[in-house]
């Protein structure tokens, strides 16, 4: 069978796969046949190209971003996902570390760290509602690209020291346990496709209505809840793998809601 050559090749308009889904998998040949190395073809080329409508091509690269293949950002040309970051499930683990493991450079720009009160999360935390609170909002750079917007809750009468730590390039776990002599040992997560808000795809420079994952953390210091932790990471940069045997434990789902009687 003769290989398809490099370069576009035409879409079938009485196929009935619609055109962005051809579109994207003509892309897709074309990357694994070596193209776009250099450079990725921009939304004006890719309509010339094939003769389709922008839609089209925007269809086409949303499901190329979703599996990870492309990366888009606002301001900056598409360009192909040369490193997808991967994170184990079912252990502890802290992101920085994580990160520097896979020769990641990693930093962070904080955008708040101060004493604030919030009672729902003091709630998760097992704190009465006006318990003063430690919070850590920071924007998580992976090589200098945006990877996760993080927003750390922690009781104040414990992280109190943490209002002098430096996170631009640091680990919060490392710095919980230096400065305020706690250490995480444990906790549990839950993690969920998510839609970003305004601020956050801005942050993370993904498109509108583009998802992502939601990740919320409570972590424990043997059995006392220190860490309320909501993180959004995107999608097209991550990966979480998870392994098991015969005797790991069933998936637990979410609990339906109940229907009116």
């Amino acid at each position: 069978m003769t290989a398809h050559p490099p370069g576009p090749r035409p879409l079938d308009r009485r196929s009935p796969l619609p055109l962005w889904a051809q579109l994207s998998e003509d892309l897709r040949r074309r990357m694994e046949a070596g193209e776009f190395t250099e450079e990725f073809p921009a939304e004006h080329r890719l309509t010339g190209e094939y003769e389709v409508s922008r839609h089209t091509v925007r269809e086409a690269l949303r499901k190329l971003r979703a599996d990870g293949l492309v990366i888009a950002e606002r301001g900056r040309a598409s360009r192909l996902n040369t490193r997808r970051i991967q994170q184990p499930l079912g252990s502890l683990y802290s992101l920085f570390r994580e990160l520097e493991g896979q020769g990641v450079e990693q930093r962070s720009e904080v955008l708040r760290l101060e004493r604030t009160a919030d009672g729902p999360i003091a709630d998760q935390l097992g704190l009465v509602p006006d318990a003063p609170l430690i919070v850590l909002e920071r924007l998580r750079l992976a090589d200098g690209e945006p990877l996760a917007h993080d927003t750390t809750y922690l009781p104040a009468e414990v992280a109190e020291p943490l209002l002098d730590a430096d996170f631009r390039h640091t680990s919060l776990y490392g710095e919980l346990q230096q400065r305020c002599g706690v250490k995480v040992t444990g906790g549990r997560e839950r993690i969920h496709p998510f839609l970003p808000d305004i601020r956050q795809a801005w942050l993370l420079g993904l498109a509108d209505r583009e998802p992502a994952f939601a990740i919320e953390r409570l972590g424990r210091s043997g059995e006392r809840p220190v860490e309320w932790r909501e993180t959004v990471v995107r999608g097209d940069r991550f990966a979480f793998v998870a392994e098991w045997t015969s005797d790991s434990r069933a998936v637990e789902l979410a609990p339906r809601a109940s229907c009116p009687s």
